[in-house]
Order: structure tokens, then C-alpha cells, then sequence
């Protein structure tokens, strides 16, 4: 494995980069990427961070190489440095044939799809079936996809022009109510790789190396209270983390508290630190003392797991449909996962990735804390109650 890395700002002459300004995702106008080599000659990975309030993760796009050329799943923010390490690639392996696509509701893959297309004009775009967008539901070209080499995944996986190299399974779309949710997995046969977008997922203990390039974010979650000072040391990059994946699997766990708003301002008069970049010293979080349990339930030697968001609002809108599709890519001779959020790339097998999905069904093999789901129940009966979202169907 290889890493490289380096500082760019993203362009702002292209309008999709917009949206990073309008929405307040951390970092903001600025992304560094790290490419790793997972597999020889054949498959790498581009991490670059994403996130809300420091509340940051990976997000992550794979390269894999064909016999034709590369295929690019899930792309990334085409900043400068990005489109380098890719042409690094093109360079010595040939030119990208096909940029894939693989939801139609994760607008942090979608909005980059023809940013990124742009750079290489030879490419085949092909998107995931029955495309949305919202508020105003757009053709794709109007959202910057390159119309005349667009094309929707067939439904049959052999009818793709690099079906003798991949396979894939379309799960979806499930019915929201306001919305849909889909997701593709990709098999690539030669290198016994799959390649998921947010159905499954695996949580290491230690902060990954793209959150650790700026470590900050971490560095302020680490914090027990707005009196703290920020001290950079790994236990606290790695306590900062920990909190970190809690806040965004769950948003807010059973073992977090929530300060009231006398209590963060007389607190933040107290900070030793009341820049801009600490948020003028406000930190509304109160951590118990077992907060760790919480994460040491998520983490173990590369345990996969769902979501929790999936879990509780998503995939529970259609079970079966859900464990089939499961099964058709549990049936995939398969060695390496790689999710495009959190770690990766995943030592797995196929019975591992099966068993992620029991929560739908009555033999739940690793359940997780239900206390920590308390919240996404209370915003999921919220939404049933007021007609937004159709309720839950019963596990099989």
C-alpha cells in the first residue's frame, strides 16, 4: 500500500462546486485526497473527508483496472490534486472507460459525477435507475452529467458493456415518501473485490489517515468540556474519532447529553480558546463516563455492519427486498469489501456481509445498543405519523 497527499483548493468555475458553499460541509472550499494501492496494478482507492461541524468521515472513491482501461466507482470532488493522481493512473494503465454512479440519493456522490466526467471525455457515465434530485426533481443534465455519454445501468448486469469483468446488483429503489434510495455493489471478478456504497460499513478503532492530515476536528471532539484546552496527542486524535463515528452513525448516542444553551454560553466565557475556529468556545456536549461502550460496540477486526441511518429509516421500508438482494451478493466469491465511508479496504467473505443484514430478520445475529437508536426511532415515528415517510414493514 501507498499513500500521497497534497493541499489543493477545488475550482470554483464549475457550478456543482456551488453547492459546497451554499451547504455548510466541512471542509468547506478545500480537500486533500490520498490515494492508496489496495490490489497490485489493479485497484486503488481516493479518500478525501466530508462532514458537518467537524463531524467528519471518509468518503471514498475506488479505481479499478480492466482490460479496456479503468472504471471509476463513486467519484470524488475533482480537485486538481485528484484528477493528478488519476491521470497518474490513465498514464500507465490506459484511459478511464467507465464512471459509475451508484445511488440516487447520496448527493455528496452525485453532485461531482460530471465535474468529474468533464476530465475525461472518453468515458461512459452510468448511473444507478430512476434518478432523483430535490427539491426540484432535474434531468441530469441539467445537474452537469454529459448527456450524450449517460446511460442507466440494465437492470440485467449481463446486458452492461463490462459485464465479462463485473458483476453488479441493483437494490431499489425503495420508496421514501419525499424521495427514493438505491444503491449498486459492484463485483469485480479478477480481483475478488466488492464495492458498496453506504449499505455496509466498518468502524476502526484508530482515525483514518485522510481525518488525521487535519486533525483538528478530531482534536475538538476530544474535548470533555469548553474549559479544555486542545491538546494534540494520538489518544486524543483517537478518543476525537471514536466520538466522531458515534455522532455520525447516530447523531446523538444514549451516552451523549446535550448542554443547555445557559449553561454553553456562561461555559464559553470560560474557554481558553474563543476563536472562530472553536466556535467561539460554545460546545453543547456533555460525554458520560461509558460513552466508549457505545463505540467498542460498533468495532471489532473489521466487523461490517449497517448503518444505523439505513437500519431504522431505510432499509426497514423494504426488507425483503433488501435480504435479496443480500443474497445475491453474498453469492459472489468475494475477499475484499471496500464501503465508500469509513474503513477500507475490508479483509471479508461473503457470509460476513450476509450476516450484517439479520437486523431485518428475526434471528438478529449482532445486534447493536438499542438504547442508541432512540433518537433515529424518535425522528422515524415522527415522520410516520405525519404521513412523510411509509411506516416500517415487520421483519421476516
Amino acid at each position: 500500500m501507498n499513500a500521497q497527499e497534497t493541499l489543493e483548493k477545488t475550482p470554483l468555475n464549475d457550478f456543482a462546486w456551488w453547492f459546497w458553499f451554499v451547504v455548510p460541509l466541512y471542509p468547506f472550499s478545500k480537500r486533500r485526497t490520498i490515494r492508496r494501492e489496495v490490489i497490485k496494478d489493479t485497484v486503488w482507492t481516493f479518500d478525501q473527508i466530508q462532514g458537518i461541524f467537524y463531524v467528519v468521515v471518509p468518503i471514498r472513491m475506488t479505481v479499478v483496472k480492466l482490460d479496456r482501461g479503468l472504471l471509476i466507482y463513486a467519484p470524488v470532488a475533482p480537485t486538481p490534486e485528484c484528477i493528478r493522481l488519476v491521470n497518474e493512473l490513465v498514464a500507465e494503465h490506459g484511459d478511464v472507460k467507465y464512471i459509475i454512479l451508484p445511488t440516487i440519493s447520496g448527493i455528496e456522490h452525485k453532485v461531482f459525477v460530471g465535474p468529474f466526467a468533464r476530465h475525461f471525455p472518453n468515458a461512459q457515465v452510468f448511473v444507478a435507475p430512476n434518478q432523483w434530485s430535490f427539491p426540484l426533481n432535474l434531468p441530469l443534465s441539467w445537474l452537469g452529467f454529459p448527456p450524450q455519454r449517460t446511460h442507466v445501468l440494465p437492470q440485467d448486469s449481463s446486458q452492461a458493456p463490462f459485464a465479462d469483468e463485473c458483476d453488479y446488483a441493483i437494490l431499489g429503489a425503495i420508496e421514501l415518501g419525499p424521495g427514493r434510495f438505491s444503491e449498486v455493489a459492484f463485483f469485480h471478478k479478477k480481483s475478488r473485490t466488492l464495492l458498496v456504497t453506504d449499505s455496509v460499513v466498518s468502524v476502526p478503532e484508530d482515525p483514518p489517515a485522510i481525518v488525521q492530515l487535519d486533525p483538528y476536528p478530531l482534536l475538538f471532539h476530544a474535548k470533555d468540556s469548553a474549559t479544555d484546552a486542545i491538546a494534540d496527542t494520538l489518544a486524543n486524535r483517537r478518543k476525537g474519532w471514536q466520538r466522531t463515528a458515534l455522532f455520525a452513525l447516530y447523531f446523538r448516542p444514549s451516552v451523549l447529553d446535550v448542554v443547555g444553551w445557559g449553561e454553553v454560553l456562561r461555559n464559553a466565557f470560560k474557554s481558553p480558546d474563543r476563536s472562530r475556529k472553536n466556535y467561539f468556545g460554545l460546545f453543547p456536549f456533555k460525554w458520560m463516563q461509558n460513552w466508549q461502550r457505545s463505540f467498542d460496540a460498533l468495532c471489532g477486526n473489521g466487523r461490517l455492519f449497517v448503518a444505523p441511518i439505513l437500519q431504522t429509516l431505510i432499509l426497514n421500508r423494504a426488507p425483503k427486498e433488501t435480504i435479496d438482494w443480500a443474497n445475491k451478493v453474498a453469492s459472489w466469491n468475494f475477499e475484499w469489501i471496500i464501503p465508500c465511508h469509513f474503513d477500507a479496504p475490508i479483509k471479508a467473505r461473503s457470509h460476513q456481509f450476509r450476516q450484517a443484514f439479520t437486523f431485518l430478520e428475526q434471528h438478529n445475529t449482532f445486534p447493536l445498543p438499542q438504547e442508541d437508536f432512540q433518537l433515529l426511532k424518535d425522528i422515524d415515528a415522527g415522520l410516520s405519523k405525519l404521513g412523510i415517510v411509509p411506516p416500517p414493514q415487520h421483519k421476516s
